[in-house]
């Protein structure tokens, strides 16, 4: 764990805490790269909280109410000394992401910030509300509800920023099954360490081919929203991730675990990106 008063920049901390997703956001222009960057960090932030595996559960729900109640003040002044307070007791149990939250939630630009604090503090309410209730995933419905609450609302925001930054206008109910179709195929990539903590996102009597097949009919809606995004770096950038949710199901279809380092950086070849 790495004390909140580290000097790391945001594009030392984003690749360390994906980089899957640091290349293709590395790609986007200024100041479109910083605020995609400050989006996946507030949300990667929280999201560390929600699925620590030693935090308490009350801990978990204290956490993430109070940083929605913090976010929900009248600015950014008010609510980041607040959140810091928050997680400082955590030092040595969170990571960096987390702890530097209040760093995210003040790097993109005025105009498009309050769109950002809006779904992270949302993301925080619901996070708490489903980690309250053990992440019960008892039928489709509820796994449809959890996959919205947790990263539809950010293919969202991700359509909101495209619109901010370059007036690209994208299909809604597509922007939603773009986030959802990756996090279904994060639940699948990671459900033996899900298990491992005691909390299951399949529904009752699915199978890993169930998910698999529940995770293909989001991402065939995600590609005709990649495929509207005009020619260009944030098509590009939103491309690579779908690629490797492919492919990713694939190999968990072919009883392989995760994507060989070698697979990745071939697909990075094939779509322009290098690391």
């Amino acid at each position: 764990m790495v004390e909140p008063s580290t000097t790391h920049n945001a594009d030392y901390v984003l690749r360390q805490t994906s980089r899957t997703f640091f290349i293709p956001i590395s790609y986007l222009p200024p100041p479109l790269k910083e605020t995609v960057s400050a989006a996946y960090l507030c949300c990667r932030a929280i999201d560390e909280i929600e699925d620590h595996p030693t935090l308490e559960t009350k801990t978990k729900v204290t956490l993430l109410s109070g940083i929605a109640r913090q976010l929900q003040s009248s600015n950014a002044q008010q609510f980041t000394p607040g959140i810091a307070r928050q997680l400082a007791p955590y030092t040595n149990m969170l990571p960096e992401v987390t702890l530097r939250l209040s760093d995210w939630l003040l790097q993109p630009p005025s105009t498009i910030a309050p769109r950002i604090w809006d779904v992270t503090a949302t993301l925080a309410n619901r996070m708490a509300n489903w980690t309250s209730q053990g992440w019960k995933i008892n039928d489709q419905q509820d796994l449809e509800d959890y996959t919205f609450c947790v990263a539809g609302s950010v293919g969202l925001l991700l359509s909101d920023l495209w619109a901010w930054h370059a007036n690209v206008q994208t299909d809604r109910a597509q922007a939603v099954a773009f986030g959802k179709g990756l996090q279904v195929v994060n639940i699948l990539r990671n459900r033996a360490e899900d298990l491992s903590r005691g909390v299951d996102f399949f529904p009752q009597g699915w199978q890993a081919q169930d998910m698999a097949a529940f995770a293909r009919s989001n991402l065939v809606e995600a590609d005709k929203y990649v495929d509207s995004l005009p020619p260009g770096k944030i098509a590009s950038a939103c491309r690579l991730p779908l690629v490797f949710a492919y492919e990713t199901v694939a190999a968990i279809e072919n009883g392989t675990a995760k994507l060989s380092r070698q697979r990745i950086e071939q697909l990075l070849i094939e779509h322009g990106f290098t690391q």
